[in-house]
């Protein structure tokens, strides 16, 4: 191999990885950062990162709960509202009639609603980073 195809390959793979770290960084992340139990039910506190160059105008997730012996539990639609591009954001969402402890995992099973302009396609679902500081998984 000649130091000119070196050169040629080594900057394709180059290349690549700044395309890959881009496409990675411009993600959604949702993490379940708290779940606290309220008189009527458990209230969930997620942290939610746009770090696309556009905002999201509203985003709408179909998340599903599953209870400790990991049957669906209910399914709900999770509306995080806007999102402006690299902020963060809380959201917290009351779920009637549950019990925080008997929660073991969110299944966020897709967006439901993704609106926003200059947004890339399927912004709200490619390389979406999903993650819990409790012990209820997140998982998608």
């Amino acid at each position: 191999m000649t130091l000119f195809q070196t050169t040629l390959l080594c900057g394709l793979f180059l290349s690549s990885v700044a395309v890959a770290q881009t496409t990675l960084e411009q993600q959604l992340s949702i993490e379940l950062n708290a779940a606290q139990p309220s008189e009527t039910g458990c209230t969930l506190s997620f942290l939610i990162t746009n770090a696309h160059d556009a905002s999201v105008e509203k985003a709408v997730y179909e998340a599903v709960l599953f209870d400790q012996n990991q049957q669906v539990n209910r399914m709900m639609l999770f509306d995080f509202g806007a999102l402006p591009a690299k902020r963060p954001r809380v959201r917290q969402f009351m779920v009637p009639n549950l019990s925080c402890a008997n929660l073991s995992m969110v299944l966020i099973n897709g967006a439901n609603q993704c609106d926003g302009a200059d947004l890339p396609v399927n912004a709200c679902l490619n390389d979406l980073k999903l993650g819990s500081r409790t012990p209820i998984k997140v998982q998608g």
